[in-house]
Formats: structure tokens, sequence, C-alpha cells
């Protein structure tokens, strides 16, 4: 077969699902009865976010729903679009309003639009004279502004299963028709599956290569050779936006806080193969430190910024040494969770209990007026008593002895634990 029967269009395009019928996945806002399924069957669509990994469906079910909800669909990158694109689209969105007609806006990458240019869509989507379909791969909750995120619903897409891309991989075979033109004998389907990463659009991609690197034999045999031989390095498996992204960092810090030092290099090698920020890993180091690591070692968190620090400054591929050093370091370090899960538990107290008012002695009394009040009045400086403590009650009534922290028995966090013990002879889990 000549070249110049080639498609021309990718074969993710050419065999994109037309109606939800078609559609792979997603079926706990697809299938029946579910948010978005019901939306569509209803015609009652308002604005939403889909947050999730790459190649599992964004775009598609956003196209799905313009098409069987009769809507006029506008597509907008915010990696390459701004505020005078949106602007377009919101005036002919005004002429569609005229005659009736649904305008879906839908905007890949989200997250990469500044606040100047979310603010420039509140109106209309609060207004309801667009509907605004969002695709992130990055959490909305900190990177789309709370007033469009107040107006639009958040979604969050499952990663594809394997069952999920077989699927999808053995529809388009039957149904492309340039691929319905040949003979193929075999796929080594499971390695495959595995350099897509779980990116249904990446999973196509190899595979129409494969087809057309292989279409002069006959039967084509789509073998893991022939795959190994089109994506030719294997860091094109490390997806820093996908499966391995968030699949790699859980293993590394899972290691980590395991004290495993010697897991958590081939891990953090792993990223650093694959082209990871070295940033990101710093950053989650920085947080491990403090939520894992603690008081049992506050050298940990000293480091962990340090590093943070260098990295920034001398960049890679000297930061892998730095990364590496904080990494064993803190793997190899004394293990305490004890201040994580102490503001958790205050953090639940304040969120679930009354908002107790601050007791009288401790309060604050610049005026005399709040003098007169008693604010400040029998408060004890503990710096006058021995051993600079003096027993006093420095939480609301209500909340009287209650103890959020526990120390460990580990690392220095043990001799915390026996200074508070002497102390606050009251708090039995010190």
């Amino acid at each position: 077969m000549s070249r110049i029967d080639l498609p021309r269009i990718p074969l993710a395009e050419r065999v994109r699902p037309k109606n939800i019928d078609e559609f792979c996945g997603q079926k706990s806002l697809l299938g029946v009865g579910k948010p978005v399924r019901l939306m569509i069957d209803n015609d009652t669509v308002g604005s939403f976010i889909l947050w999730g990994p790459p190649g599992t469906g964004k775009t598609t079910i956003a196209r799905i729903i313009a098409e069987q909800t009769h809507s006029d669909f506008h597509q907008l990158n915010a990696v390459s679009s701004g505020v005078k694109d949106i602007r377009e689209i919101i005036e002919i969105a005004s002429l569609n309003k005229l005659q009736n007609k649904k305008t879906i806006l839908f905007i890949d990458e989200i997250h990469r639009f500044n606040k100047a240019q979310q603010d420039a869509l509140l109106h209309s989507v609060e207004s309801g004279l667009i509907t605004l379909i969002g695709a992130t791969t990055e959490n909305p909750s900190f990177e789309v502004i709370p007033a469009l995120r107040s107006r639009a619903r958040i979604y969050v897409l499952d990663e594809l299963s394997k069952e999920d891309l077989t699927m999808i991989l053995e529809s388009a075979i039957k149904k492309d028709e340039f691929l319905t033109t040949l003979q193929i004998e075999s796929i080594d389907k499971d390695f495959l599956i595995y350099l897509s990463g779980g990116d249904a659009r990446i999973l196509l991609g190899i595979f129409e290569a494969a087809v057309i690197q292989e279409i002069e034999t006959n039967p084509i045999k789509i073998t893991k050779e022939v795959l190994e031989n089109i994506v030719q390095k294997k860091n094109i498996v490390y997806d820093k936006a996908g499966e391995d992204h968030y699949n790699v960092i859980s293993a590394f810090i899972k290691s980590v806080r395991g004290s495993d030092p010697d897991a958590a290099l081939y891990w953090l090698a792993r990223m650093i193969e694959g082209g990871e920020d070295p940033l990101f890993i710093a950053r989650r180091l920085v947080v491990l430190a403090s939520e894992d690591i603690g008081n049992a070692s506050p050298n940990g968190l000293v480091l962990a910024e340090a590093a943070f620090s260098a990295i920034d400054k001398i960049g890679m591929p000297e930061a892998r040494i730095i990364l590496a050093q904080c990494t064993t370091y803190l793997a190899s370090s004394p293990k305490s969770n004890a201040a994580y899960m102490g503001i958790e538990g205050a953090l639940s107290d304040v969120k679930n209990k009354p908002l107790y008012p601050v007791p009288t002695h401790l309060r604050n009394a610049p005026t005399k007026l709040m003098k007169d009040l008693g604010y400040h009045k029998g408060y004890k400086y503990p710096h006058d008593f021995d051993n600079h403590f003096i027993l006093e009650n420095y939480l609301p009534d209500e909340l009287s002895n209650t103890q959020y922290y526990v120390p460990t028995e580990n690392g220095q966090e043990k001799s915390l634990k026996e200074r508070l013990k002497f102390l606050w002879k009251n708090r039995k889990k010190y």
C-alpha cells in the first residue's frame, strides 16, 4: 500500500466517540442515572470542570454533550488563548441566545488561565449565556479561582482501566475504515497498554504508528519488538501529567515514609529519567519532612527546605545529587506523624464543634475598656515561675485538657514527650 493511501487525520480523532453509548470508561459520570449522563438525557447541562489524567475522555465528553444537546460548540486551549478569544465567543453566544441556541465553551487546560482570564468568564457563566466545560489535569482547588469554582461543578475522571483501554483499541480496529482494510493478525496488547500509561490517545497513536511501520507485511503482527522500536526510548512511558506521575510519586513517598532508602532511590531515579520536574519532587519532600518525620528529626525539614532552595538555583543534572541526599536522609530518619495528626484533630474540632470564645485571661487588652472588662486579668507569665512553666488552661473551658499532639518515642521527639509529661501531668498520653 502506498503512502498516498495513509490517513491524514490521527486515529484517535478518526475514532472519537460521537455519542455516550460509544464511550468507554467513566461509568461513575456517564453510566445510567449518573450525573453527567442525567444532564445530557434531561438537557439540563450546567457549567462544570472535568479533572483527571490526560487521555481519559475530557474533550470527547464535551463534544458529545454539545452534539447531543444541539449546542454551538467552541473550544479553546488555555495555553494559546486569552481574554480576546473569550470575548469573541461571548459575542457569538449573545447572538445564539437571540435564536434560542445554547453555547458551550470548552477550555482545555483551564488551570493555565490566569486570574484575569478566569475573571472574564464569570458573568457569562453565572448568567448562563455560555455553558463552560473546563478540562484540567491539576487540582481545581488550587488552580481555578474560587469565584469560578462556585459557578461550576467539579467532576473527577477515573483513570482508564486495562479493560477500558482494551475496548477502545478493539473498537478502533473494528470501526476505522483504514484499519478494516488491513489484516492484523496479532497485537501485544498488554505491552501496548503499558506504554500508553493509561492515556487512550497515546495508546491509539503508538498503535497506528506501529501499523504503518509494518504495513508492508502480511499479515501484520504488532509485537513487543515493533512497539519498542516505535517508542525508541523507555522514558516516553513516564507521562509527567498522567498515571505514572501519580503512581511513581506515590511509591516514592511511601518508600521514604517506610524508611527504605533503596526503594526511594529507585523511584527517584524513575522520575529523574522520566523528566519529572525536580522542584515538584523537592516540594513533596518538604511536606513529607513535616508530615512523616516532624519532631522526631526536626533537621529533616531544614534539610528539605535547603534542598528545595539549592535545586531551584542549580537545576538538573546536578540537582539529582541533592535530591538523593535529601531522600536518603529523610528515609533513614526516625518517623513521627504526631504534628500532622495533631493539626488534623484540632481542625476537626474547629470545623465540627462550636467556636468557643477565647478565655478572658488570654485576651489582649490594649485599651482601658478591655482591661475593665477583664481582658488579660489573671494571666500568669510563665517565665516568672520555676522551669518557666505554670499549670494553666490555654484552651476554651469546653475543651479543657484536650490533647491533640501525642509525641512518639522516636528520635528527638522522645525528649519532647518526656518534658511534656513532666509538665502536664494531667494529660495521660504524654
